[in-house]
């Protein structure tokens, strides 16, 4: 019996939790369960994925022996991290050299062997530290200045901070669920069980709380609306002019709310944590804030926890060859561009430097969507300064408002078309209106490609090719029951947004396309040719003797 069955869970939700399984056999019982279950091939390929690693670390290599022209400069790396005869590293620094003779990875073998020689007798030696105005006299630009800004040390951070995007006077779901995490986060972590994350409060014993940023127009009422989804306060700047979303005035507002904003409750530095939705404008105010606030940001993150963690890094600890254990860390994981493998994320003091608000855009969908508490009390907390007129330089004389965006979520079919009707852009298209029209519940997607290309597309089809059909990283994420990829490459940033469909016919002229790896059907051919007989075939009735000579071929 296994802990986590995968068939019960998407791939977002499964990746972080497969990665910390170090049991071989109970992740071969889960791909049974998969195999037998969904059968999906992202899922049986993470899963097989974390086997290899765990094996490929039971094979232990020795220092000593290998050959070093057979690894990478990361493997090297940790190899060397648990090398502790100096005679040995000094041999493997003459076989780099006579070999690859990589000077990064002398480097990493240098550096061992340095913390080794340093951590004898003697006591350790802290890292000199040389203010940024001295260590760069040269700099006199407040731009290039700012990337050597080191913040002063042992200020007092408190509270989780939410951005709570509104669209259409509403806030949007990625807001509920970002609070909703929020909430869940810091009950733990001001409880006093033994869990990893409590603290039983803050360092001086007290609660700390979820504080929800609401700014827009008109927007008391949708600050009413966060407390019910879980926040204890809520901070709130109401104008007309801030309707929509601008960069300027959003984000220095923000920034003074964190750092300026002179009230009784806010009685330390700096808030020490910043979620925000991984949204087109959450993600450009994220970056602008912790900017502004001379932190780090962790985007599009598919997780959130704290823990504590030990780090041995000189530049975070102050001294080679020691470790330090940081407290109260926010852990944020996030995919890589294999979709398969997660990093963590931390954003870890430094002598000297603290790097707060620790800060992270959050995947929309990454976590449930809670029950809202009408009864639930908080308080609300009006932000009011002055915006100078500079901040509003660009005036909207005219908008119109679309009656509905394209959402492609809910469609049995999608039909996705990329740079293969690049031969004749206004014939693509118009052979996917076809191929959309033969089922009753379809519509038409893009890739990035298409959005972007300089095409020339004449007028009866130019209403279909618009930014909010972009599928992938940067557009819609869809996962209908057929995905006909057509002229597709499959690129990461695509995979990313179609690959929990749960059949993939992929058309494509190159046999070496990277979509051939994730499709359940792969037509090599060209899409002016193969859509049309795929169109007749589905207004025929005859689509899975189709997919099934596609298959034989």
């Amino acid at each position: 019996m296994v802990d986590i069955d995968p068939t019960e869970h998407e791939i977002a939700d499964l990746g972080p939790e497969v990665n910390q399984i170090d049991d071989v056999d109970e992740l071969e019982a889960m791909l049974a369960l998969e195999q037998d279950g969904e059968d999906r091939q992202p899922v049986k390929t993470l899963i097989e994925s974390r086997i290899e690693t765990l094996e490929a670390d039971d094979e232990a290599v020795d220092p000593e022996t290998v050959d070093l022209t057979d690894l990478t400069i990361a493997d090297v790396a940790n190899l060397v991290r648990d090398v502790d005869d100096v005679d040995v590293l000094e041999d493997m620094l003459e076989r780099e050299a006579g070999g690859n003779d990589r000077k990064g990875a002398k480097q990493q073998i240098e550096n061992r062997i340095d913390a080794l020689e340093g951590s004898g007798d003697e006591e350790p030696t802290e890292v000199e530290y040389v203010p940024p105005e001295e260590k760069y006299p040269d700099l006199d630009h407040p731009t290039a200045d700012k990337q050597y800004v080191e913040g002063v040390s042992g200020e007092t951070y408190r509270d989780m901070w939410v951005y709570c995007e509104t669209q259409q006077g509403e806030l949007i779901d990625v807001s509920k669920e970002m609070l909703g995490k929020a909430r869940e986060l810091m009950d733990e972590y001001n409880s006093d069980s033994d869990a990893e994350g409590a603290y039983g409060g803050d360092e001086d014993g007290e609660p700390e709380d979820v504080v929800a940023v609401v700014i827009g127009s008109d927007v008391e009422g949708l600050a009413e609306e966060a407390v019910a989804y879980g926040a204890d306060r809520v901070v709130y700047h109401d104008d007309e002019r801030l309707e929509r979303f601008r960069h300027k005035p959003y984000t220095e507002i923000y920034a003074h709310m964190c750092r300026d904003f002179e009230t009784d409750w806010r009685d330390y530095h700096e808030p020490r944590y910043n979620v925000f939705p991984a949204t087109n404008n959450g993600r450009d105010l994220s970056a602008l804030v912790q900017g502004e606030l001379d932190s780090g940001l962790a985007s599009d993150c598919s997780d959130l926890y704290i823990e504590n963690a030990m780090i041995s890094n000189p530049a975070k600890t102050g001294t080679p060859g020691e470790s330090r254990e940081f407290e109260r860390v926010l852990h944020m994981p996030r995919p890589d561009f294999s979709g398969f493998e997660y990093s963590t994320i931390l954003c870890i003091d430094k002598p000297h430097r603290d790097f707060h608000p620790q800060g992270a855009s959050v995947i929309p969908g990454a976590f449930d969507l809670p029950e809202p508490d009408p009864d639930r009390e908080g308080e609300l907390v009006e932000h009011d300064i002055d915006l100078p007129e500079e901040w509003f330089q660009v005036e909207i004389l005219e908008a119109d408002q679309l009656d509905e965006g394209v959402d492609l979520t809910g469609n049995d079919v999608v039909v996705a078309l990329g740079r293969g009707i690049g031969d004749d852009p206004t014939a693509g298209i118009e052979l996917g209106v076809d191929l959309v029209d033969q089922f009753e519940n379809a519509d038409l997607g893009f890739s990035r490609g298409v959005l972007t290309a300089s095409y020339q597309f004449a007028g009866h089809v130019e209403q279909y090719v618009t930014m909010d059909r972009q599928i992938g990283e940067s557009g819609q994420v869809v996962e209908p029951d057929v995905y006909i990829a057509a002229g597709i490459s499959g690129a990461i940033q695509h995979k990313v947004g179609m690959d929990e469909s749960d059949t993939i016919i992929a058309i494509n002229n190159d046999p070496d396309a990277d979509i051939r790896d994730f499709s359940d059907y792969f037509v090599q051919g060209d899409l002016f040719e193969v859509l049309p007989r795929l169109t007749e075939a589905v207004e025929a009735g005859e689509l899975s003797a189709v997919a099934q000579e596609a298959s034989d071929d």
